[in-house]
Formats: C-alpha cells, sequence, structure tokens
C-alpha cells in the first residue's frame, strides 16, 4: 500500500464514528482489540519462532485483573495499566517453557495455560463471577468517562457516547501498539528474533543471549495481549470465561497466518478478516445461501465464517505463504519497502 492509502485509510477510521452506528462502531472496536493482541503474537510467533496457542490465557489475565483491580477501588486508568503489567508478569513466568521446549511442543504447552485459565475462571467465582462473569468498570482518564452518559456530548452535532469514545481510545492504542512493535521489530531485538527463528544454534554462537530474548519475546506478547484483553473487556461491558477459551487461542493462531508471519500490517490484517467476517455474515447472513439463524436448517453465521476462513487459513499455507500482507506486498509498486512493514 502507499502512503497515500494509508493516509486515506486511517483518515477513514478517524471520521467513521460520525456516520456509522452501534453495529459498526462495536464490529470494529473488536477488530481493532484483536489486532492489538494478534500484533503480540506476532512478534512471539513470527518474528521470534516460539509457537504458542496460549494467548487467550494472557487476554483473559489482562481482562480479569483490570475488572477485579478497579472493582476494589483502585483508579481505572492505574487498574488498566496494572492489568497489562500483570499479564506480562504471567508471560515472563511462562517464558521458561520455551527454554525447554520448542516447536508443536510448545505450542501443546501452551495451549495447557488455556484450559488451566478456564478451570480458574469458573471456580475463582469470589474473584472472576464465575460462569456468570462480572460487569466491567468503565475506564476513567482524566475526568474522561468512557461509558454512556444520560446526556452525552454532541461533536458537530453527533452524540458521543461510550462506544464514539472507546473507539478514539482504541484508535490510539492500536496506532501506537502498531508503532511500537514496528520500531521493535527494526530494531537489534528484532534481528535477534529473527535469527533465534531461522538459526537457533547460530545465534547463540554469535552471542545472542538466547534465553533473555525469548523471554523479551513472551514478556512483549503478553503485554499486548493483556492490552488487548483490557479493551475487550471495555467493548463487552463485562467479562465471561467462555469467550477467552480455547475457540479464541486458535482464532488468533488462524488471524496471524491468513494475515502473515512476522508482520505488524499482516497481523492488523488478519485481525480484521478473522473478526468482523462473523459479524459481516450475521449482519448480511439472510441474503447468503447455505447461512441461517443459530439454530436453522443452515449454517449460523459464527460457523460459516469458522468454515470460510478454515478454508482460507489452508490456502494461505499451501499458496500464499506471506498472508495476506504478502499478497498485498506483491500487487504493490512499492513491492521492496512493503517487505518491511
Amino acid at each position: 500500500m502507499s502512503r497515500l492509502s494509508w493516509i486515506a485509510g486511517a483518515a477513514g477510521l478517524v471520521v467513521l464514528p460520525f456516520y456509522a452506528g452501534s453495529f459498526w462502531l462495536q464490529a470494529g472496536l473488536f477488530a481493532m482489540a484483536a489486532a492489538i493482541g494478534a500484533i503480540g503474537l506476532n512478534v512471539l510467533t513470527g518474528a521470534a519462532g516460539q509457537l504458542s496457542m496460549g494467548h487467550a490465557f494472557f487476554l483473559a489475565v489482562g481482562a480479569y485483573s483490570y475488572v477485579w483491580l478497579a472493582s476494589e477501588g483502585l483508579p481505572t486508568a492505574l487498574a488498566a495499566l496494572a492489568a497489562v503489567t500483570l499479564s506480562g508478569v504471567a508471560g515472563g513466568l511462562c517464558a521458561p517453557l520455551a527454554g525447554r521446549l520448542k516447536g508443536a511442543s510448545l505450542g501443546i504447552a501452551t495451549l495447557a495455560l488455556v484450559f488451566l485459565g478456564q478451570h480458574v475462571l469458573f471456580r475463582a467465582g469470589s474473584v472472576t463471577g464465575g460462569a456468570n462473569g462480572r460487569d466491567v468498570p468503565p475506564l476513567e482518564i482524566a475526568g474522561l468517562r468512557f461509558a454512556d452518559s444520560p446526556e452525552p456530548p454532541l461533536v458537530l452535532g453527533v452524540p458521543f457516547g461510550g462506544m464514539e469514545l472507546l473507539w478514539y481510545l482504541a484508535l490510539v492504542l492500536l496506532a501506537a501498539s502498531a508503532w511500537f512493535a514496528r520500531g521493535v521489530l527494526r530494531s537489534r531485538p528484532g534481528r535477534a528474533f529473527n535469527t533465534l527463528r531461522d538459526h537457533e544454534i547460530a545465534a547463540g554462537a554469535l552471542g545472542v543471549p538466547v534465553a533473555r530474548h525469548r523471554a523479551t519475546a513472551f514478556v512483549l506478547s503478553s503485554m499486548y495481549a493483556g492490552l488487548a484483553g483490557v479493551l475487550l473487556a471495555l467493548v463487552f461491558q463485562r467479562t465471561v470465561p467462555e469467550y477467552f477459551g480455547l475457540a479464541l487461542a486458535l482464532d488468533y493462531l488462524a488471524m496471524i497466518v491468513i494475515g502473515g508471519l512476522g508482520t505488524v500490517a499482516g497481523a492488523v490484517a488478519g485481525a480484521a478478516f478473522v473478526t468482523l467476517l462473523p459479524a459481516l455474515l450475521t449482519r448480511f447472513g439472510d441474503a447468503l445461501p447455505l447461512v441461517a439463524e443459530p439454530g436453522g436448517d443452515g449454517l449460523s453465521p459464527a460457523e460459516a465464517a469458522r468454515v470460510v476462513y478454515g478454508a482460507v487459513f489452508v490456502a494461505v499455507l499451501l499458496f500464499l505463504p506471506g498472508g495476506l500482507h504478502g499478497l498485498a506486498a506483491r500487487l504493490s509498486p512499492t513491492h521492496p519497502e512493503e517487505r518491511a512493514t
């Protein structure tokens, strides 16, 4: 994509709340939260080569930490920062797994975190609310409350409720997350991650501190997941354990493969595809063949979405290793430059 295309896309996202309804705003918020989490997983798996299938666990740590800390009286802005930090700590504690395991073995070990997290979320009812979950306290920053109010402020004649305010918060967080991750991947740590992924023995021989960089990748990825978890909780307005299960873990793996491994733009594209597809099928499913309402004769929108991006997942692995980002790079006149994004 050219720089002009990026500017046009950013401008469109900025003005979207003035024209879009709540359905599209909520779908976009889910996509931006997923993109933040996918960027973190792509740093760990795509750049550093450490297969993790436990990303949903770290999202849950971020979401529930925020809810619990904010409910206990901690200012919500500090609760959000603390939740992201706790997610990073959890990632750091899990990092030694990568020192002993790799490949599919590491993926299975991290997948066990999802099942462990589900057990804790359902059983620790005093903290998590159990199967019913907990209400999410709205975020407040410098007196600005990111929630609906009886008399929302008017901006250019458009009432700005919680969804509109969260939209701009998510947009800023996504831009900052993408900018930081691109900086990391283009810097010395990013090159070290790539060396670990491609030639681990050679990396050690060249003096790359393997254990430290593995831990760094795990911590950074987990903090991104924690931030995504906090944002998801704010959008949902209620945390429920079922959301942070196996399906979410597999969704994140699909995001980075479909979008393109090892790139920030690929993570964002894959997250948008996997997140928005069910929403679009839900919205327009009655006009599509074989798609029916849940409980009907055809596929539900969620089932149809999984069939579609499952097929795309396989197609990408077979025919398009670079994912959607690789395809866009091939079609772009600035092909060499796009490889670095």
